[in-house]
Formats: C-alpha cells, sequence, structure tokens
C-alpha cells in the first residue's frame, strides 16, 4: 500500500450517506488522514459531498474509487447489502478496506471477504466503532486488571422507535432489515468483546410486517458459566444501558452505551469510581486511528477486533435469525 511521503493516509469514501458524513466529521479529527476521494454510483453526488466536506476527488463509480492510485484505503458506508460487493471490490484493487457495521448480510458473505483479505494481504477492518471509544479502552484495562474479579453476567440494550417505512433499510429485508442487523449488533459485539464466542444462544423475536425483528431479546451462555442477556429494538425505545457483573463488583456504562463517554466502577464494599473521558466531534475518529496505527505498523488486521471475531459475530446473527425466521433473499444467493 502507498501512503504519502510524510506518512499520511489518504482516505476515499464508498457511499457518500449520512453515516459517511459523520465519519468524515471524525477523519477531521484523526491525525494524518487525508480526505482523497469520493466514490458514488452518481457523480452529481460524489461532487456535492466532496465539495461540502473538503474531499479533494470525486468518482462516479465505485471502480474508479477503487482505482484511485492517490487513495490507500477505503470506508465502505453503503447500505447493508452493498457491503459484501464493495469491500471485495476495493480488496481486489489492493486497498485497505474499514467497513461499516454491520460487516455483511451473514457470515458466509463475511466469510468470502475475509478469505479475499488475507489472500490479497491486504488489511480488513469492521467497522464497529464502540470499541475505541476511550472509555472502552479504559474498561477493558479494568477488567484486565481483574478489577471487578471473573466476569459472571452481561445486561445490555439498544432499542429506539423509527416511524414504520417498509422500503427503508430499517424494514426492508433486502437492505438487512431489523434490529439485529442495526443495533443489536451493538449489544452483541459488547459481549463478545467481554467474553468471546458463546457456546449456546437463544432468544426471541416480534416480526413486523416486513417478517424483519423489529424487537428482540437474546440470551447467550459461555463456557465458564457467563451469561448474557441483551435486547434491541427498532420500534421500542430502551435506556441504551449496559453493565457488565463480575464476582467482586460490576462496570456501569453510562447510557448511550454504544457511544459512551462515561461510566461507573462498583467495588464491593469500596466507593464507586466514575470516570469521565469526553471526545470532540462524531467520535469515529478513534477507528480511523486504528486503522491507521495498524495499517503503520503494518498489521493486517485490528487486535481490537480481529476478523475471527468478526467472522463469529456474523454467525451468531446469522443463528438468530434463522432461530425467529428472519430470512433475507441474499441468504440464498451465493
Amino acid at each position: 500500500m502507498s501512503q504519502t511521503s510524510g506518512g499520511s493516509i489518504r482516505w476515499g469514501i464508498m457511499g457518500p450517506g449520512s453515516i459517511a458524513r459523520r465519519f468524515t466529521a471524525g477523519l477531521k479529527e484523526t491525525p494524518g488522514a487525508v480526505l482523497q476521494a469520493v466514490g458514488s454510483r452518481d457523480l452529481s453526488r460524489a461532487q456535492s459531498f466532496a465539495s461540502e466536506y473538503g474531499y479533494h476527488s470525486s468518482h462516479g463509480s465505485y471502480e474508479a474509487l477503487v482505482n484511485d492510485p492517490n487513495v490507500d484505503v477505503i470506508y465502505v458506508a453503503v447500505p447493508h447489502n452493498g457491503h459484501r460487493d464493495g469491500c471485495l471490490l476495493a480488496l481486489q484493487a489492493g486497498k485497505a478496506v474499514l467497513c461499516e457495521k454491520p460487516f455483511t448480510m451473514n457470515r458466509r458473505e463475511a466469510v468470502e471477504v475475509v478469505t479475499a483479505a488475507r489472500k490479497n494481504g491486504t488489511f480488513l477492518m469492521e467497522g464497529m466503532w464502540t470499541r475505541f471509544f476511550p472509555i472502552m479502552v479504559k474498561m477493558r484495562e479494568l477488567l484486565a486488571e481483574n478489577s471487578i474479579g471473573d466476569v459472571r453476567m452481561i445486561e445490555a440494550d439498544f432499542g429506539f422507535r423509527a416511524g414504520f417505512n417498509p422500503s427503508s433499510r430499517l424494514f426492508d429485508p433486502n437492505l438487512g432489515g431489523g434490529a439485529l442487523m442495526d443495533v443489536g449488533i451493538y449489544c452483541l459485539s459488547l459481549a463478545s468483546m467481554v467474553l468471546g464466542a458463546p457456546d449456546t444462544l437463544t432468544g426471541f423475536a416480534t416480526l413486523g410486517e416486513t417478517g424483519v425483528d423489529e424487537q428482540a431479546v437474546m440470551n447467550l451462555r459461555y463456557k465458564s458459566g457467563a451469561l448474557a442477556m441483551l435486547s434491541t429494538a427498532i420500534r421500542t425505545n430502551t435506556a441504551h444501558r449496559a453493565t457488565v457483573y463480575g464476582e467482586e463488583g460490576r462496570i456501569e456504562l453510562h447510557s448511550p452505551f454504544w457511544m459512551c463517554s462515561s461510566m461507573t466502577l462498583h467495588r464491593n464494599g469500596q466507593d464507586p469510581a466514575t470516570f469521565d473521558m469526553p471526545f470532540t466531534s462524531s467520535g469515529f475518529q478513534f477507528e480511523a486511528m486504528e486503522v491507521q496505527r495498524c495499517l503503520g505498523a503494518g498489521l493486517l488486521e485490528s487486535p481490537v477486533i480481529p476478523l475471527d471475531e468478526t467472522l463469529q459475530l456474523m454467525g451468531t446473527m446469522d443463528e438468530l435469525r434463522r432461530q425467529w425466521g428472519v430470512i433475507y433473499p441474499a441468504d440464498h444467493n451465493g
């Protein structure tokens, strides 16, 4: 992968939508990040986005974007159902890739993408931004120090009430609609970060008229005996809190846990200790910094969210959807 002479990393944006706007705000807070190019199937959209946010160039196709010799890494920000193809296109062009969550529509697609990255020797990372917030780094340090003893239980919820629109990405099965893929992944990723892969999982979902999960509860059990109790929704507002319970205390991630800046450590028999780690801008700068750190170190994946864990999480969501009867057209392709 080429870099600019000063060691900066030149970013290309695939899909100039709302998430790309927030990511760009984070990039502007990322040392060494160059806002290089924007690619869209609609050249005028790419040009407008590039002009508004200060990118150097714009392209009227994804193919032109990934073949731009001045781009080092592609942020794949297209809708869920385009993640697989967008990632493969960029990887085959030799570009490093940061793919917005959920990584793909299912585990089979994720395996295709990861296999391509490993075959090409190209960097690839899932864009689960929550992992990289300073408060999450601190929480991992506290857990590594055994501050609350062995973890026994996790509770987390992420639900909001969206207006029903059968053709929107939240409700259309063709676009990977449903609560699980949009926000349930945050709860699952938190549990995975703390406890690893479950050995048993089950849950219940309320399916709406388009056949996607509009709300769901998920229960996971781990070999250690630990449990995770998670809930998610796109038609129900929830508290957006998360708590990690250990044998000797608990850590409460303050709402909203998925973009958290504060938490409280409760140790048995001791006064609570609150940690505040506010951040500026959108918060996407932290995952961008991790990508640039990995590229500078010659890594092909991030140890904070390794590719095997991404595959495991996609498999977990496949199994939950199977239990609930949530089927996407993409599940039958390939």
